[in-house]
């Protein structure tokens, strides 16, 4: 019996739920080698491939042993493919040197396959905050139109929008509130997203500003960029009340952004490109550090004698 037991938990969640006819379909695929300019990107696939460290170990193991996983691609109307799983294989695999990668072509409808791509992509290490944002609202839409699962809300009564939020939320570690977060994050503009991703700004604070008009965005980025500050959490907050109330100008996100923050009270920033002006190229921040303390002990020496005087 624990042996029958042990072999239905090998079986994946794909085929206990899927119908006779799906399964039927996916023991026909077959892994296809397809040439790299018959493989098309995702429409607007939110993940970036970027020549970084980590593509350059890609393509340092796909040169050596070739493409090990395949990719997953749909028959596109026009002709070639479209990949939903895959894009930065079939990037490694171009400046390897390679012509064809295995893929496995998989018919999907638009919501299937954007569902997939997301999923696929989500097990990355690294994914930027913007990244994440604009995946789980394209997954989000898709769980919408495809309907809702009864199963995830344990009969409790709740809102049309929480359930397509849980059953996008399943699997990621994260609850359906911080995935509607990250969604709010697709409602910045370009420039306060960036800065998001460039942790220039902080995440809940950013989830605050979203709420602003993009006019207001826009007259927010100039006063933080007049007041040399970035929002806390608090700040953020007020902002969006001023918006809320009709009262968001550049002038009140001003008078709020030169507000010195608590935190800043008890702390003094010297950055590295004036430090070195002082020291030589060869001196490490310890080095540096420990310079000036001496200096310092020279300095409060001194005035202790002027003092006695």
């Amino acid at each position: 019996m624990a042996r029958k037991n042990a072999n239905i938990s090998l079986t994946s969640y794909d085929d206990i739920f899927s119908t006779e006819e799906t399964r039927t379909d996916k023991k026909l695929e077959k892994v296809q080698n397809i040439p790299l300019n018959e493989l098309h990107p995702f429409k607007n696939h939110p993940f970036r491939v970027v020549d970084d460290e980590s593509m350059l170990r890609t393509v340092e193991s796909v040169a050596q042993y070739g493409v090990l996983a395949p990719a997953i691609a749909r028959p596109r109307e026009e002709g070639g493919y479209e990949l939903v799983s895959g894009h930065r294989r079939h990037h490694a695999s171009e400046l390897a040197g390679l012509e064809t990668i295995p893929v496995i072509v998989r018919n999907l409808n638009d919501d299937e396959a954007i569902i997939l791509m997301v999923d696929s992509n989500l097990q990355r290490e690294t994914i930027l905050p913007s990244e994440r944002a604009y995946a789980y609202k394209m997954k989000y839409d898709a769980v919408k139109r495809q309907g809702h699962r009864s199963d995830l809300t344990l009969g409790q009564v709740v809102p049309k929008f929480a359930r397509s939020m849980e059953e996008v939320a399943e699997g990621t570690g994260e609850s359906y509130k911080q995935v509607q977060r990250y969604i709010r994050l697709t409602e910045l503009i370009p420039e306060l997203l960036t800065m998001v991703d460039e942790k220039k700004i902080s995440f809940n604070p950013a989830v605050e500003l979203s709420f602003l008009k993009p006019e207001e965005q826009r007259d927010f980025l100039e006063a933080m960029d007049m007041e040399q500050n970035v929002p806390s959490l608090s700040q953020a907050q007020r902002i969006k009340k001023l918006s809320q109330d009709g009262n968001c100008t550049i002038e009140t996100m001003q008078e709020i952004m030169a507000e010195v923050k608590k935190s800043e009270l008890d702390k003094v920033t010297l950055k590295n490109d004036v430090l070195k002006k002082y020291f030589p190229k060869s001196y490490t921040p310890k080095q540096m550090q420990d310079t000036i303390i001496k200096l310092l002990e020279a300095w409060q020496k001194k005035r202790q004698h002027q003092m006695e005087r």
